[in-house]
């Protein structure tokens, strides 16, 4: 399994001085425990976008008086396991944890874990619209739950861009 060329970095060149210690460890290496770049990425933004439209969506729903019970139990829990998962993907993008573990095709596990999450979380989304009968905490859970769901749509089309498109081009 490819994983990419690597550049080893040596601290002298074959005809110049050594490189000053600052310049060579801010590229970037594996011994870092965190990677900083992910923060301000469009995935890690977007990650970001997603968890919190989630966590709004909860509050609202679950600040609010219900009008049909499973309906919006099963929109708190569908949001919780989505957010959950998100945040799990996070992590293991930030500390690079996909590096140790290449037992796991992980731009894999996350296209499936969006799609799989996306359409349980329209599906809930469209239900709490349809159970809301105007009470504003409860549309406006429903209203953040469909901006979770367009955001959930964006990550798939860029994890199905990045796992199967770039694989198909590396043949």
């Amino acid at each position: 399994m490819s994983h990419g060329a690597r550049v080893i970095r040596t601290g002298v060149s074959s005809g110049g001085p050594a490189a000053p210690p600052a310049a060579a460890s801010s590229a970037g290496s594996d011994a870092e425990l965190m990677d900083g770049a992910y923060f301000r990425s469009c995935a890690g933004m977007l990650k970001v976008a997603q968890m919190i439209s989630l966590l709004v969506g909860f509050i609202s729903v679950n600040n609010s008086p219900w009008t049909d019970y499973s309906a919006y139990s099963y929109f708190q829990i569908v949001t919780m396991c989505d957010l959950v998962m998100i945040l799990f993907f996070y992590i293991i993008h930030i500390f690079r944890i996909y590096r140790k573990l290449t037992c796991v095709s992980w731009p894999l596990a996350e296209f499936l874990h969006y799609l799989i999450g996306t359409i349980l979380l329209l599906i809930a989304s469209i239900v709490a619209a349809s159970k809301s009968y105007n009470l504003t905490g409860l549309v406006a859970g429903a209203t953040f739950g469909f901006l979770a769901t367009i955001l959930c749509v964006l990550s798939i089309w860029s994890s199905y861009k990045v796992s199967c498109i770039t694989q198909s081009t590396s043949k």
